[in-house]
């Protein structure tokens, strides 16, 4: 394939472009004709990919790739971003891409679309030189819906690409992974997802009469105690201990004096290899059979949005580690913690790992990047990929 002249892409003026596209969950504003704009004249063959499952929003999505050869590198990301929430309280509007001080400002400026435009900027200056003796393929796979429910996103992107037989040697997601400064740190692994609803029924009656009730109340409070000890599990190399954390408990708004019908609880399960989805429902189930005394009275309802996984490919962490410390004088820890992120999705067609910006003020009021970071992870990207094609 032909090298593509094209003038140089500045990565900071591409993300406040993004930043300005307001690509809240599922919405997407441009974003994605913005990045296909770019991909165009450097020879990429862009495919949208849009798919709305029954309940779930549609969302739109975009299949880049350069080349038919191998090996096939992939960088994958997301144009959606979080609500901005009390926008008053922003020192800048959360769409206006206000760059200050070496400073950009804006919803999505770290989470992600700075990456999304160090991507581009860094395979552009890779085939800029090597565009006309390069035999290998590079693909971006970008979604509208890594935010949201992650329905009709990556996840369904992945399915179709496996179904149709597209080969992806290995992806580098571009997730703020760093902590204190870039390059830090790089996610070799995620932990699980479990979400649960625990409800227990009772029986509604004077507070001043239990025995003519049945109140949920203690015994929701003696379930959740028991699921939360002993812990689900000791740990697992490379990971941490499996946890289990409360978001919410409530019963019926009544008066004081009145025993509530039903309790409930929501609580999300983080966990490592050590379980599957399945096998830790069931186990969670035993626990609730014990604690309170069978299966009468009582449901839980659990939904697994992510297994847990290790990319145990050294080369090419390797290969990532060591364009970090090229880069930034920095090599980089490896980490499993942290959220979700769309590497779930991805390890099923090969090793995965991510590496990108500061995640501290990601989803946050004032969410921002420093603009020299944006210009230094570019370079990173680069320097992966001239490590990765031996070049």
């Amino acid at each position: 394939m032909d090298k593509k002249t094209s003038p140089p892409i500045d990565p900071v003026a591409l993300t406040a472009q993004l930043v300005r596209c307001p690509s809240i969950t599922p919405q997407d504003h441009g974003a994605l004709a913005l990045i296909e704009k770019q991909l165009l004249p450097l020879g990429f063959r862009c495919e949208h990919m849009s798919f709305a499952h029954e309940g779930f929003a549609r969302v739109d999505n975009l299949y880049a790739r350069w080349g038919t050869g191998t090996p096939h590198f992939c960088f994958a990301g997301h144009t959606d971003v979080v609500p901005v929430g009390d926008e008053t309280k922003w020192t800048h509007p959360p769409f206006a891409a206000i760059e200050e001080e070496g400073i950009l400002w804006g919803r999505g400026s770290a989470d992600m679309k700075s990456a999304l435009a160090a991507f581009i900027t860094a395979v552009s200056q890779f085939l800029a030189v090597h565009g006309n003796d390069f035999t290998g393929s590079i693909s971006l796979m970008i979604t509208g819906d890594e935010e949201g429910p992650a329905i009709n996103g990556t996840r369904a992107m992945v399915a179709t690409l496996k179904e149709r037989g597209e080969k992806i040697d290995h992806c580098l997601v571009g997730e703020p992974s760093s902590v204190e400064k870039l390059g830090d740190m790089i996610k070799i692994g995620r932990r699980g997802s479990c979400n649960c609803h625990l409800r227990i029924s009772g029986t509604q009656g004077h507070v001043a009469y239990p025995h003519r009730a049945d109140n949920p109340a203690p015994k929701l409070v003696r379930a959740l105690a028991g699921l939360l000890d002993p812990p689900l599990d000791q740990g697992y190399p490379e990971f941490q201990q499996t946890n289990l954390e409360i978001s919410h408990i409530a019963t019926p708004k009544l008066a004081e004096n009145v025993i509530p019908p039903s309790a409930e609880a929501y609580f999300n399960v983080r966990f490592n290899p050590h379980w599957e989805g399945e096998k830790l429902i069931a186990h969670l189930h035993e626990r609730l059979e014990k604690i309170l005394g069978g299966r009468e009275g009582w449901d839980l309802q659990a939904r697994v949005a992510g297994e847990a996984f290790l990319t145990t490919d050294k080369k090419f962490i390797q290969i990532i580690a060591d364009a970090v410390k090229q880069e930034t004088g920095t090599m980089p820890d490896h980490s499993t913690s942290g959220g979700t992120s769309d590497a779930r999705f991805i390890r099923f067609l090969c090793p995965v790992a991510e590496m990108g910006l500061i995640g501290a003020s990601i989803h946050k009021i004032d969410e921002h990047v420093d603009t020299q970071d944006i210009h230094r992870l570019s370079s990173i990207y680069h320097t992966i990929l001239k490590k990765y094609f031996s070049i």
